[in-house]
């Protein structure tokens, strides 16, 4: 699976201020989906599941040629840049909390910039999570590689997926054709096919723009609560010229580092 499938910012927030009740690779899972969603992510994945079905056809589009498109588009996707801005809404007490920065997307590596409300800094390299938040002078490193494949599940929903592999993921009903800040979209329901998958969240959403089939807004709803997260992107930048530096760890003098 191509990296580019990132789930931006979304997966990784659900779990960013969460007691952390085990150790080893639950807790690499839980920050590394806290964080990569801070969209999302990501960037939710009700528990009424629908299987994909083909026949499906909204106006001009079929679910299959959308997914026919997002294959298309997945074969000369190496990576983006874009603003990102995450709205996550507690439903019990009708609670908003919005964080905005910036995503940059080369291959298997990802750079978050968060800028408010609170700064950090997320960035995977390959295998490698690390977690900067300035405000404590403090950098976390998590190593992915014995979760790959629940990693690689939240990776689907984001940029460079092709139609059949989001299909292999995912039971897909297609919702319609809707128009986003004067953008033409298609919004994509998803139902996750893995149990572990299905842990975190029950649904997803995701509207893709008609012109670049990319996703511009993700919808992500927490398995039990009903909570849930909206990510948008805007300024999107397919295939720029990004360098080696940009993903390289590098921390301010007097960085405490903590590697688990």
């Amino acid at each position: 699976m191509p990296a580019a499938h990132l789930i931006p910012y979304a997966m990784m927030s659900r779990f960013l201020h969460r007691p952390t009740t085990s150790a080893g690779d639950s807790l690499i899972v839980r920050r590394f989906v806290s964080l990569l969603l801070i969209f999302a992510a990501i960037f939710g994945l009700s528990v009424a599941l629908v299987a994909a079905n083909s026949s499906q056809n909204h106006g001009s589009l079929s679910l299959d040629s959308v997914l026919a498109h997002l294959d298309d588009s997945a074969k000369n996707f190496h990576g983006l840049s874009a603003d990102v801005e995450r709205t996550k809404v507690t439903v019990v007490v009708n609670d908003r909390s919005t964080e905005a920065g910036t995503i940059l997307v080369r291959g298997d590596r990802m750079l978050l910039d968060l800028k408010t409300p609170d700064p950090r800094t997320i960035l995977r390299n390959g295998d490698n999570l690390f977690i900067y938040e300035p405000g404590l002078k403090r950098v976390e490193e998590f190593n992915l590689g014995k979760n790959r494949g629940l990693v690689d599940q939240f990776l689907l929903l984001g940029f460079g997926t092709g139609g059949k592999e989001l299909r292999r993921g995912y039971g897909i009903t297609l919702v319609g054709e809707n128009p986003i800040d004067d953008r033409k979209t298609v919004e994509l329901e998803l139902a996750p096919k893995s149990e572990d998958v299905l842990k975190q969240f029950s649904k997803i959403q995701i509207w893709f723009d008609q012109s670049i089939w990319l996703p511009v807004q993700q919808q992500l709803f927490e398995a039990g609560s009903g909570d849930y997260m909206i990510v948008r992107y805007s300024k999107m930048v397919r295939n720029p010229n990004i360098s080696d530096s940009a993903f390289k760890p590098r921390w301010p003098k007097g960085t405490e580092k903590i590697k688990h």
